[in-house]
């Protein structure tokens, strides 16, 4: 289940009420999209292109993630995706650890470097360099999980024997998402999974395109996720036609969203995810 971040005017009945819906209805995760920041896109040079605006609510991931942990002992999570590159990466493995351990490693990261340069600049990072720091960043934290002491020092990040702790009990996984050749690559070189996210005819593509580079850079994609968060409203039976189809060619997770769909209550939403489930 995706959580309708942006039609839900971020009420905090609704984060109760659909969580618990996820539960109720037997989906085996919860997915959040991320933005700290919101920006008017009028009068933007360079345009901002993306499709979020500064009228749309976003509840933080790993906060709102923390408190559902807290109220279901099943229930597991996914970032779809965290934008790794504006964010202080040892204070987000910091966070990412607490969340997995305090939830019972019920935590998947998914990653991206996002398009908005309204929030990089709001948040303190350089938006022309966020694809080499996120390459950089997921090393870093993976390094931070797992070693009891820790001298960094890349291009972005630096430790001088320091640490995290508690660290997690296991390396998180780290799921990229994106829609370009560059996240592609990054996906087969760095991550335990991919997130394509969109319409069928713009993510079974994609899903060939990675399988090329990972052909290419030797990645055995053998316990490799793949994801399609499938967006952009449709029809119910292409949802479900496409759903069939992903799990097919392979695919292990799909993520359905509620949103663009004109509803106008947190029970339309739940009624189209019962619908979805009983289709």
């Amino acid at each position: 289940m995706v959580y309708p971040q942006i039609e839900t005017g971020g009420d905090p009945g609704a984060v109760r009420a659909l969580g618990d819906a996820a539960v109720d209805l037997g989906f085996d995760y919860l997915l959040a999209y991320d933005h700290v920041v919101g920006a008017e896109h009028a009068d933007r040079e360079p345009k901002l292109w993306g499709p979020y605006t500064e009228n749309d609510p976003f509840h933080d991931p790993l906060v709102m993630f923390s408190y559902l942990a807290g109220r279901h002992e099943s229930l597991e999570f996914a970032t779809g995706v965290i934008i790794l590159p504006q964010r202080q990466t040892v204070l987000l493995a910091k966070q990412v650890a607490d969340l997995d351990l305090l939830s019972g490693e019920r935590l998947r990261l998914g990653v991206g470097v996002g398009w908005n340069w309204v929030e990089y600049d709001a948040l303190g990072q350089d938006f022309s360099t966020r694809g080499k720091r996120a390459n950089e960043q997921i090393e870093f934290m993976r390094t931070l999980w797992s070693e009891p002491l820790v001298d960094w020092k890349g291009e972005f990040d630096m430790i001088e024997r320091g640490n995290v702790l508690p660290r997690p009990n296991r390396q998180i996984p780290v799921w990229i998402g994106g829609f370009s050749d560059p996240a592609f690559r990054r996906g087969v070189r760095l991550g335990d999974g991919f997130m394509f996210a969109g319409e069928g005819k713009r993510v079974f593509p994609a899903r060939e395109r990675l399988l090329e580079f990972a052909a290419e850079e030797g990645r055995d994609l053998a316990g490799f996720g793949l994801e399609y968060v499938k967006t952009r409203g449709g029809d119910f039976d292409t949802i479900i036609q496409e759903r069939d189809q992903w799990s097919a060619l392979g695919g292990t997770h799909f993520s359905v969203s509620s949103m663009e769909r004109g509803f106008a209550t947190v029970d339309e939403h739940i009624e189209f995810f019962e619908r979805f489930v009983n289709g």
